[in-house]
Protein backbone atom coordinates (compact mmCIF):
# COMPACT_ATOMS: atom_id res chain seq x y z
CA UNK A 1 0.00 0.00 0.00
CA UNK A 2 1.36 3.54 -0.67
CA UNK A 3 -0.04 6.20 0.28
CA UNK A 4 1.18 9.85 -2.09
CA UNK A 5 0.40 12.83 -0.15
CA UNK A 6 0.36 16.83 -2.16
CA UNK A 7 -1.03 20.14 -1.89
CA UNK A 8 0.61 22.00 1.00
CA UNK A 9 1.67 25.06 0.83
CA UNK A 10 2.27 28.83 2.20
CA UNK A 11 -0.82 30.32 2.87
CA UNK A 12 -2.32 33.55 4.83
CA UNK A 13 -4.42 33.56 7.56
CA UNK A 14 -8.31 33.39 6.17
CA UNK A 15 -7.08 31.52 3.05
CA UNK A 16 -7.36 27.73 1.41
CA UNK A 17 -5.83 25.00 1.00
CA UNK A 18 -7.16 21.92 -0.58
CA UNK A 19 -4.36 18.48 -0.03
CA UNK A 20 -5.08 15.22 -1.63
CA UNK A 21 -4.25 11.55 -0.73
CA UNK A 22 -3.64 9.59 -3.57
CA UNK A 23 -4.10 5.52 -2.71
CA UNK A 24 -2.40 2.75 -4.40
CA UNK A 25 -1.34 -0.83 -4.00
CA UNK A 26 -4.57 -2.52 -1.81
CA UNK A 27 -7.75 -3.00 -1.77
CA UNK A 28 -9.35 0.28 -0.02
CA UNK A 29 -12.96 -0.42 0.03
CA UNK A 30 -13.14 -1.59 3.39
CA UNK A 31 -10.73 1.06 4.77
CA UNK A 32 -11.29 4.15 6.66
CA UNK A 33 -8.71 6.98 5.46
CA UNK A 34 -7.93 9.64 7.69
CA UNK A 35 -5.36 13.21 7.75
CA UNK A 36 -3.22 13.46 10.95
CA UNK A 37 -1.09 16.78 11.09
CA UNK A 38 1.93 17.20 13.28
CA UNK A 39 3.24 20.67 14.43
CA UNK A 40 6.84 21.23 15.47
CA UNK A 41 7.26 19.92 18.96
CA UNK A 42 4.24 18.61 19.45
CA UNK A 43 2.31 14.79 18.72
CA UNK A 44 0.91 14.03 15.79
CA UNK A 45 -2.82 14.73 16.32
CA UNK A 46 -6.19 13.38 14.38
CA UNK A 47 -7.58 16.04 11.61
CA UNK A 48 -10.57 13.95 9.84
CA UNK A 49 -11.22 10.74 8.57
CA UNK A 50 -13.46 9.21 5.80
CA UNK A 51 -14.58 5.59 4.54
CA UNK A 52 -14.21 4.30 0.79
CA UNK A 53 -18.07 3.91 1.52
CA UNK A 54 -21.08 5.84 2.51
CA UNK A 55 -21.27 9.50 3.76
CA UNK A 56 -19.79 9.25 7.22
CA UNK A 57 -17.20 11.54 7.85
CA UNK A 58 -15.29 12.30 11.30
CA UNK A 59 -13.55 16.01 12.20
CA UNK A 60 -11.52 17.08 14.97
CA UNK A 61 -13.05 19.56 16.83
CA UNK A 62 -10.30 22.08 16.36
CA UNK A 63 -11.32 21.50 12.61
CA UNK A 64 -15.02 21.41 12.44
CA UNK A 65 -16.57 23.66 10.12
CA UNK A 66 -13.63 24.70 8.45
CA UNK A 67 -12.59 21.36 7.05
CA UNK A 68 -13.69 18.83 4.99
CA UNK A 69 -12.75 15.81 3.91
CA UNK A 70 -13.76 14.14 0.70
CA UNK A 71 -13.04 11.33 -1.83
CA UNK A 72 -13.00 9.99 -5.55
CA UNK A 73 -13.60 6.29 -5.57
CA UNK A 74 -12.70 6.00 -9.25
CA UNK A 75 -9.27 7.70 -8.74
CA UNK A 76 -9.06 6.80 -5.55
CA UNK A 77 -8.00 9.84 -4.03
CA UNK A 78 -8.76 11.67 -0.70
CA UNK A 79 -9.07 15.44 -0.39
CA UNK A 80 -8.87 17.45 2.86
CA UNK A 81 -9.88 21.06 1.84
CA UNK A 82 -9.19 23.18 4.44
CA UNK A 83 -10.72 26.82 4.45
CA UNK A 84 -10.30 29.89 7.03
CA UNK A 85 -6.98 28.50 7.78
CA UNK A 86 -5.27 29.78 11.16
CA UNK A 87 -1.63 29.86 12.05
CA UNK A 88 -2.29 27.26 14.60
CA UNK A 89 -3.45 25.20 11.33
CA UNK A 90 0.58 24.84 10.36
CA UNK A 91 2.13 21.53 11.04
CA UNK A 92 3.29 18.82 8.11
CA UNK A 93 0.07 16.79 7.10
CA UNK A 94 -0.02 13.67 6.83
CA UNK A 95 -2.74 11.03 5.36
CA UNK A 96 -3.07 7.30 6.70
CA UNK A 97 -5.36 4.37 6.32
CA UNK A 98 -7.07 1.85 8.90
CA UNK A 99 -7.56 -1.60 7.89
CA UNK A 100 -9.76 -2.31 11.08
CA UNK A 101 -13.47 -2.38 11.48
CA UNK A 102 -15.99 -0.86 13.41
CA UNK A 103 -15.60 3.11 14.39
CA UNK A 104 -13.47 5.98 13.07
CA UNK A 105 -10.02 5.74 14.64
CA UNK A 106 -8.36 8.95 16.03
CA UNK A 107 -4.85 7.31 17.35
CA UNK A 108 -2.18 7.69 15.07
CA UNK A 109 -0.62 4.09 16.21
CA UNK A 110 -3.83 2.91 15.10
CA UNK A 111 -3.73 3.60 11.45
CA UNK A 112 -1.47 0.85 9.29
CA UNK A 113 -0.12 3.28 6.46
CA UNK A 114 1.01 6.18 6.34
CA UNK A 115 1.71 8.76 3.43
CA UNK A 116 5.30 10.81 3.40
CA UNK A 117 3.46 14.24 4.72
CA UNK A 118 3.32 17.30 3.33
CA UNK A 119 3.84 20.70 5.16
CA UNK A 120 1.33 23.17 5.18
CA UNK A 121 2.00 26.54 6.74
CA UNK A 122 -0.37 29.47 7.89
CA UNK A 123 1.25 33.05 8.24
CA UNK A 124 -0.54 35.47 10.78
Amino acid sequence: VQLQASGGGLVQAGGSLRLSCVASGGTFSTYKMGWFRQAPGKEREFVAAIRWTGSSTYYAESVKGRFTISRDNVKIVVYLQMNSLKPEDTAVYYCAADRGSGWYRIRADEYDYWGQGTLVTVSS
